[in-house]
């Protein structure tokens, strides 16, 4: 293995800004953005293997499903994943080969198509909680319900169907991302958290209708390659304490222990924040050296130590 190693998480605000830049070609220039800054971490000796959300782009896939239900077949859970990661694969590797090109640097960007194996008796299964795909009438919902898929309701706006968020356990592809790393390869890899699939009663893998979070998968990741670092990249330059209050305190670095009293505390707000943090924890605790917390603009900065939130053992 190579002497730096990080995999960098990009969140789901690196593709689309706000919510009158959805299209391909506004996702295209938010991806060339955030890979520019990437870039000037591999050029600064960084190996980067690269994961990514996929909420926003699976919600797309399922909303065009519903929309042409009458003319074709619907498009299960693993098959959106699988195709989100390809299509933002792709414009992660354009981007980045121009990149590489403008700057005169010898790099080649290659995308993995990434399953991620769970556990079928993860209690997630039995307690769906990730709403996924666009809102619907209860008359609806009560037809899906019939066919046997899970529902919501969401705060008077509609039902919405949820399913489950099982723990990320094995990567698959994960020695084919080891070797890639080891020839020079910029990787991108556990798409949207992974592929999830399970093993069935003769170890075939099957693909569920599931959701993992990408950052979980992401340390899971960076713990199987041994990486010296573990990046995850969001909307906010640092960590902050009373998040969004006069009390607000803009975190530089925290070590594991005092990291699991902010969350005792409560200052981590789930479905945001929450997961990221703890899986920096993960990730240490399972060996790994440190971990960073920034957005994208700042990640050059954040490597020299002039911003961001560290956690550290």
């Amino acid at each position: 293995m190579t002497s730096k190693v990080a995999v960098v998480a990009v969140g789901g605000n690196a593709l689309i800004k706000d919510k009158t830049k959805k299209t391909i070609p506004d996702q295209y220039a938010a991806a060339s953005e955030t890979m520019g800054h990437i870039a000037s971490m591999i050029e600064s000796g960084w190996d980067v293997v690269v994961t990514h959300g996929n909420g926003p782009q699976v919600g797309f896939i399922l909303r065009r499903s519903e929309l042409a239900g009458s003319e074709l077949h619907p498009v299960p859970l693993d098959y959106c994943g699988a195709d989100t990661q390809g299509a933002i694969g792709y414009m992660f590797q354009r981007s980045l080969r121009n990149e590489f090109k403008n700057r005169e640097m010898d790099k080649l960007a290659v995308t993995v198509v990434t399953q991620v194996q769970v556990n079928a008796d993860d209690p997630a299964f039995q307690n769906p909680t990730k709403p996924i795909g666009s809102f619907m009438d209860k008359d609806t919902a009560d037809q899906r319900i019939a066919e046997g898929q899970q529902f919501v309701e969401d705060a008077g706006r509609g039902w919405r169907r949820v399913v489950p968020s099982p723990m990320p356990e094995h990567i698959v592809e994960g020695d084919a991302i080891k070797s890639l790393i080891k020839d020079g390869f910029v990787v991108i890899a556990t798409g949207g958290g992974g592929i999830p699939v399970v093993e069935d009663e003769s170890g075939n893998l099957k693909g569920i209708e599931a959701v993992i979070d990408k950052d979980f998968a992401s340390a899971l990741l960076a713990g199987s390659l041994d990486a010296d670092l573990l990046l995850i990249s969001t909307a906010v330059e640092k960590v902050a304490l009373n998040f969004n209050t006069p009390e607000e305190t803009l975190l530089d670095e925290m070590t594991v222990a005092e990291a699991e009293k902010y969350i005792e505390e409560g200052h981590f707000a789930p479905g945001s924040m929450l997961p990221k943090i703890q899986a920096c924890l993960k990730f240490i605790v399972n060996g790994g050296k440190k971990a960073l917390v920034t957005d994208p603009p700042n990640i050059p900065r954040a490597l020299r130590g002039e911003t961001g939130t560290w956690i550290l053992p």
